[in-house]
């Protein structure tokens, strides 16, 4: 549904103020399998490792679309990239070497803060408000670069220019906060990536001084 969106978005100016609409449908339908694994009791530890790779495939379709059509910096994907390759990384290391998983009962997040701002449901759901905000408001810009005269002169002059910097403000506000709910994964999560050559460094100083 998100890269029909997409699709949309290179679509007219109702096509793009619909696009902007079913976003809230896509960003729902991204945290809809956790509700419905919850309440079936049907949740897996591939559930929650498969869950991310859909949140990162809608969030990075988003981000560089908006970064092509010149209404976010390229510095947003750049930075969601990154911190993705990076977390994602030590998640999956976690996994294989420990069995733990992001979120839940088993989750990788050693420290109460740690776990509170990366794995709980507060946390979660106000960085994913946020997306879809931010989501919803380019797309709404978008579209207004789109729209007939007749509907332009519906809205006050200074409407696009207010809803841009707003936009903008908010853009880096979730950019901060993705950061923010990734430092604690790299934090807690370098054990599961460094701890077996770290006890290997250890016995073959020991065995040296001996």
């Amino acid at each position: 549904m998100a890269f029909g969106v997409i699709l949309m978005f290179h679509g007219n100016f109702f096509w793009c103020v619909a696009a902007a609409a079913l976003t809230l449908v896509v960003i729902y339908l991204d945290s809809l399998d956790g509700i419905v694994a919850r309440r079936r009791g049907t949740t897996s530890d591939f559930g929650a490792l498969f869950d991310i790779t859909g949140d990162r495939i809608v969030e990075h379709i988003y981000w560089i679309f908006f970064a092509t059509a010149g209404l976010v910096s390229l510095w947003a994907p750049i930075i969601f990239l990154s911190r993705s390759f990076l977390v994602d990384t030590l998640r999956a290391a976690a996994f294989s070497k420990a069995g733990k998983t992001p979120f839940g009962e088993k989750s990788m997040m050693r420290a109460g803060v740690t776990y509170f701002l990366t794995a709980s449901r507060f946390s979660r759901g106000v960085y994913g408000a946020g997306k879809v905000i931010v989501f919803i408001l380019l797309g709404t810009l978008l579209a207004i670069s789109k729209a007939p005269q007749d509907v332009l002169g519906m809205l006050p002059a200074t409407f696009p220019t207010l809803l841009a910097s707003i936009s903008n403000v908010l853009v880096w506000i979730v950019v901060a906060m993705n950061l923010i709910r990734g430092v604690p994964v790299l934090i807690d999560g370098r054990g599961y990536l460094f701890e077996k050559q770290t006890v290997e460094v250890m016995e073959n100083e020991n065995l040296g001084s001996v």
